[in-house]
């Protein structure tokens, strides 16, 4: 990658419209990110009937109700994934989806999408693990709510199936709702990538830009964000989202300090190579020295500008004589 990816991470907060959701596409064009990715379930595939909403769930919508009936409320329908990534593709932005079953997987395999993305809840699904490995596709996998163990068994699996390392890339994540900045926990991010000698990147769930931020400077390669239109929209994860305006900021901060990295070498940049004389200083003349006259530490001074001998040169010069007259804060010469 010559630059960090970052994926608006548009998920469910289309509330179940397909309308609403290639307006959210028409908003991430504008805010520079380099994809726009949602989430693709059957929700009797991968949800019982008697499973539980998440405490956080439950907090974000103000109601109790199972798992099941809330996602139902607010997925799109399987061949409306086929207008959205076309939508996508008129608009100019790239598209991924979250398949959550192995049925999704399916439908996703058909739009042509550049990697595959697994989420945390997934990370120890046995045969979704071996189907998204056999799938032939580069894999960016969410490790929230796992150690290094359970990653490094899914690693496993999916090497086993024909996937090499080289074409996952991890992403450190937290799967609460938002995520307190203590539990985010960011070096965990730089020892799974030492780890497992994996590229690395983050998912985040704070409510602001800051630790996505921070994460480009440890040296993440892809940023996932939640992104709503309006954070006052019912629903589970709009909470935990940025706004338009809000996402654009953070790509402009993470786009900044992309640049400023820049490299491991230290030298004196082109920008600043103007200063060096303004800002150094040189030996000068302390007081009026007449020609034959001893240089001392009496009669010399180091002033700027930094264009004449380098007080670095300090002892070289002392005990040495003046070959002409040197006035009051003139530049010696040798």
């Amino acid at each position: 990658m010559s630059k960090v990816m970052i994926i608006a991470e548009a998920g469910v907060n289309h509330n179940g419209s397909l309308e609403l959701a290639k307006q959210m596409v028409d908003a991430a064009a504008k805010m520079g990110v380099d994809y726009i990715k949602f989430q693709t379930s059957i929700p009797n595939k991968i949800i019982s009937k008697f499973a539980p909403m998440a405490e956080y769930q439950k907090k974000n919508i103000g109601k109790t109700e199972s798992q099941l009936d809330m996602v139902k409320k607010i997925m799109l329908k399987p061949e409306e994934f086929t207008q959205l990534k076309m939508y996508c593709d008129e608009v100019g932005i790239k598209f991924l989806s979250t398949p959550f079953d192995l049925d999704s997987i399916d439908i996703l395999m058909k739009l042509n999408m550049d990697y595959l993305k697994v989420p945390s809840g997934e990370i120890t699904n046995y045969p979704y693990l071996k189907k998204i490995a056999r799938q032939g596709l580069p894999v960016i996998m969410s490790t929230g709510m796992s150690n290094l163990a359970d990653i490094e068994a899914a690693l496993n699996l999916l090497e086993e199936n024909g996937l090499s390392r080289d074409n996952v890339i991890l992403l450190h994540c937290n799967t609460e709702y938002p995520t307190p900045y203590t539990d985010v926990n960011l070096r965990a991010m730089q020892t799974i990538g030492n780890s497992f000698g994996v590229r690395y990147g983050y998912s985040d769930h704070t409510r602001g830009i800051e630790v996505p931020v921070a994460a480009v400077a440890m040296g993440a390669c892809v940023i996932e964000k939640h992104f709503t239109l309006d954070k006052t929209l019912p629903g589970p994860d709009h909470v935990a989202s940025l706004e338009p305006h809000e996402m654009k900021a953070m790509v402009d901060a993470i786009r900044n300090v992309e640049q400023a990295l820049g490299s491991p070498i230290k030298k004196v940049s082109p920008s600043e190579q103007k200063n060096m004389a303004i800002a150094r200083k040189s030996i000068i003349a302390a007081r009026d020295i007449k020609k034959g006259e001893v240089f001392t530490e009496e009669n010399l001074t180091t002033k700027r500008p930094g264009n004449g001998v380098s007080p670095m040169r300090w002892n070289e010069v002392l005990g040495t004589t003046a070959k002409r007259d040197f006035v009051e804060d003139e530049l010696i010469e040798l």
